[in-house]
């Protein structure tokens, strides 16, 4: 028995030293909670909520594997929402904020404001493609976010 316990243990040695590797591919270093390090968080451009006003400036370019946090900020000129199940599904949200209230779904489709508010989202980028958010049944540019994830 303890030989097999040795064993196991010396298997997984490797693996404990390249987890105790605090450098990845770009230099980053990460603490003790990994993809969820303050150093591998990264600020997005808010999004707008407003009517005729774009969401954003620019699109968003992410890195997979990185911690991302973005606001919503809807200004309750509307009722609005944002859809985007592709971009939902290819990421891994690690909470919502509203109102100082955390909320850590399984999962998301689309976001609605029925008044003006703010909205707070962390999450990490996971599957490299091209995805959006949009209001629905909006059809300018201005009305949609393209992300690309590396």
């Amino acid at each position: 028995m303890k030989t097999l316990i040795i064993a196991a243990l010396a298997a997984a040695l490797p693996f404990a030293a390249m987890a105790s590797d605090d450098d990845d591919d770009d230099g980053v270093s990460f603490g003790a909670a990994g993809l969820l390090s303050s150093k591998n968080k990264y600020d997005l451009e808010p999004v707008q909520l407003s009517a005729g006003i774009p969401l954003t400036s620019a699109p968003w370019e992410l890195k997979s594997g990185r911690y991302y946090e973005f606001e919503i900020q809807g200004d309750g000129s509307q009722e609005l929402a944002l859809v985007g199940p592709e971009f939902f599904r290819a990421i891994w949200i690690d909470e919502i904020v509203v109102n100082g209230l955390e909320v850590r779904p399984l999962g998301l489709a689309s976001i609605e404001f029925d008044d003006a508010g703010e909205m707070e989202i962390g999450f990490v980028a996971i599957k490299p493609g091209r995805y959006y958010l949009k209001i629905p049944g909006s059809t300018g540019d201005s009305q949609r976010l393209d992300i690309v994830i590396e």
